[in-house]
């Protein structure tokens, strides 16, 4: 790894990212909820503010964003397994499809430039806001979750769309249980046993994708900057208690919503960037 960077630069870049990895850790702990929908639009500000190079700019942001997810997700899935909240059938029967997904989000990474990957994730962004302003609990589309050849093809596109926004696939997953009618502690413990057959081989993939190419920050393997993981992954960590005790008293749908205006402000803002 090369940190060929003046002093002042490196200390600039050190400064923001722990500046960085604080947001994540508050927001994180606020809204109960992590990943690419906070740390991408962090990371993109982060690595724009030292002139990363636009060509690998949200290349390096997905892909820095689903390394530092990867002991998160890990952690997470246990815990909520431990707890038999997890169901596991449905993990398993998807599993394939979902890893296919994710070597195809890296492979779209590969072959696309920033301005292809900024609109994907100002696109899928804004639709989760909408989905989070307008939606209902009563919205439902069956009693049962379908079987193959459907559930093969939702597991193809979390894997892609996942990996290419750098989350954990928690919100698709999520969002399909409970539109067929399972219960919302089943359905978050369930979905995130996604987050680590996502956020390994994505991690990975995005080290290969960027192999070799220049423009990218100090400290980085291919398009993940392990600098910036190894900083903001125990910032974020000891910041996160902080959100919790913000997010005491106030209500589940007004953390929704929250939730719903900051992804809608951060797809605008990408794409303000793109016009």
């Amino acid at each position: 790894m090369d940190f060929g960077l003046p002093a002042g630069e490196l200390l600039l870049l050190l400064g923001l990212m722990v500046v960085g990895g604080l947001a994540m850790g508050v927001l994180a702990g606020l809204l109960g909820i992590g990943g690419g929908g906070i740390l991408v639009p962090i990371l993109y500000e982060i690595f724009s503010a030292i002139g990363v190079d636009e060509a690998v700019l949200m290349h390096m942001c997905v892909g820095t964003s689903l390394a530092i997810i990867m002991p998160t997700s890990i952690r997470s899935f246990y815990s909520h397994k431990a707890k038999g909240a997890a169901d596991m059938d449905i993990i398993r029967s998807m599993a394939i499809p979902v890893v296919l997904g994710v070597v195809i989000g890296a492979l779209v990474a590969r072959y696309s430039n920033t301005t292809v990957l900024t609109a994907i994730w100002a696109g899928a962004a804004g639709a989760m806001s909408l989905k989070m302003f307008f939606g209902r609990e009563s919205w439902k589309l069956g009693d049962q979750i379908p079987g193959n050849p459907w559930r093969s093809f939702y597991g193809l596109f979390i894997g892609a769309i996942s990996t290419l926004m750098s989350i954990g696939g928690g919100a698709f997953v999520t969002m399909m249980m409970t539109l067929y009618g399972r219960p919302i502690h089943q359905a978050v413990g369930t979905s995130s046993g996604f987050g680590p057959m996502i956020a390994i081989p994505g991690t990975l993939g995005f080290i290969w994708a960027g192999w070799g190419v220049a423009g990218t920050p100090p400290g980085s393997l291919g398009y993940v900057s392990l600098l910036s993981a190894l900083i903001i992954v125990p910032v974020s960590v000891l910041a996160a208690p902080l959100g919790v005790r913000f997010a005491h008293g106030i209500s589940r749908r007004n953390l929704e919503l929250a939730f719903a205006v900051f992804l809608a402000l951060i797809s605008l803002r990408f794409i303000w960037t793109l016009l």
